[in-house]
């Protein structure tokens, strides 16, 4: 038998340590539920949560990316530009004939390519992030007028803007079960699954270290509210069209990223270095190395947002990308990042994009402008600083 004893943390101090997180799924709950009345309950359709999919998910792509590069206390303001310039080059490339997987992987090879450009000067060269993504956005943005020659870029079929706009159900031919098409479900399920397996093992882990872990009886209420959630989600999809397919890169995206940087050494350093950069460096951690792989993600994780939001346009506009960095960076410091680097996780930001994309979602449901949505965006930004440096100074960190 075995005398393991399981040390449980009290409510208050779990509520504490997860402030930032239960305040991000409450604020994200509460604007589903305020812009419900405002928009006659077309928030909550299925067609709506469909196309939320489809026309943000560049955004919450682009934030993975984000938060990483804000975590070692840098800032990326190339991301639109990039993204245009990298959306038009994808496009000419899919038009000679290559096809889509080939023009996707030749996409994100540009991409990281972008990225290990700024990242050196960056990294090695000791210049400002935002002085080089500055400098960035300028550069690609010029240079996809000059590609372009400031005129539309049409694909010469449909099958670009399938994994922005297709789902998986369509594709794989599969009909209706009664009210539902099938694949939701069943993908779902077996994330549902994996996530059981890695949280039971997780929590073993931990009280077999002797760490504290959350009481049973709200481990399993994390569980149920989450499978709750999830299966909504699907059965709104399942409802509409099926399972979109940016919806299932979005998924691999956000758990290769989560592992990455809660499971790997190079997340560890990723923390540490933002969290004190000269302490990193004297503990032989190559800091440098560290800075330029993050701004590589970034650069790749853009290229995968150009094939999404260029898919979604069917076409590469050379304006394309206006303010993309903007929606990150707001979606990271919404998702709880710190503005001091070292805080921040994948699954946080994501959240945090999904509040923007909501909030944008039912302003253009209630038919306002987007001037008004420019405000509102900007107040969020503002505030979501505000409130982690008046964190950080209430928990004497800065």
């Amino acid at each position: 038998m075995s005398d393991t004893v399981v040390r449980t943390a009290d409510f208050k101090t779990l509520v504490k340590n997860n402030i930032r997180n239960y305040s991000m799924f409450i604020m994200l709950v509460l604007i589903l539920i305020i812009f419900a009345p405002l928009t006659n309950g077309r928030n909550w359709s299925e067609r709506n949560f469909t196309n939320l999919f489809f026309q943000y998910s560049y955004v919450l792509i682009l934030a993975v990316g984000m938060v990483m590069v804000i975590i070692v206390q840098g800032i990326d303001l190339s991301v639109g530009s990039v993204c245009a310039f990298v959306g038009a080059l994808s496009m000419f490339i899919y038009n000679t004939g290559i096809g889509m997987t080939a023009t996707l992987i030749l996409s994100i090879i540009m991409g990281i390519a972008v990225g290990a450009y700024q990242g050196v000067w960056i990294a090695y060269a000791k210049l400002p992030a935002f002085i080089v993504t500055l400098s960035g956005m300028l550069l690609f943005r010029g240079l996809t007028y000059l590609v372009t020659k400031v005129s539309p870029v049409i694909p010469k079929d449909n099958d670009y803007s399938l994994l922005a706009t297709g789902v998986l159900d369509e594709v794989m031919g599969l009909e209706k079960i009664g009210p539902y098409f099938p694949m939701s479900f069943i993908v779902a399920i077996i994330l549902l699954s994996l996530f059981f397996v890695s949280e039971f093992i997780g929590r073993n882990k931990k009280i077999a270290n002797g760490f504290e872990v959350a009481p049973l009886a709200l481990f399993v209420l994390k569980l149920v509210l989450i499978s709750i959630l999830i299966l909504g989600l699907a059965e709104r999809f399942a409802r509409y069209r099926g399972l979109p397919i940016v919806a299932i890169v979005l998924g691999i995206t956000v758990f290769v990223f989560h592992f990455i940087m809660n499971n790997t050494v190079l997340g560890r350093y990723i923390y540490a270095v933002g969290g004190n950069p000269r302490s990193a460096k004297l503990s032989g951690i190559n800091s440098e190395w560290v800075t330029f792989i993050v701004f590589c993600f970034m650069g790749g994780l853009t290229a995968l947002a150009a094939v999404v939001s260029t898919g979604y346009m069917n076409s590469a506009l050379p304006q394309a990308g206006n303010l993309f960095e903007l929606d990150a960076i707001a979606a990271c410091y919404i998702g709880g990042v710190s503005a001091g680097g070292g805080i921040g996780s994948v699954v946080g930001v994501i959240v945090g994009g999904f509040v923007m994309s909501s909030i944008n979602n039912g302003m253009s449901l209630m038919n306002l402008g987007t001037h008004y949505q420019y405000v509102v965006r900007a107040l969020i930004l503002l505030l979501a600083v505000f409130f982690d440096v008046y964190t950080r100074r209430k928990a004497g960190l800065g």
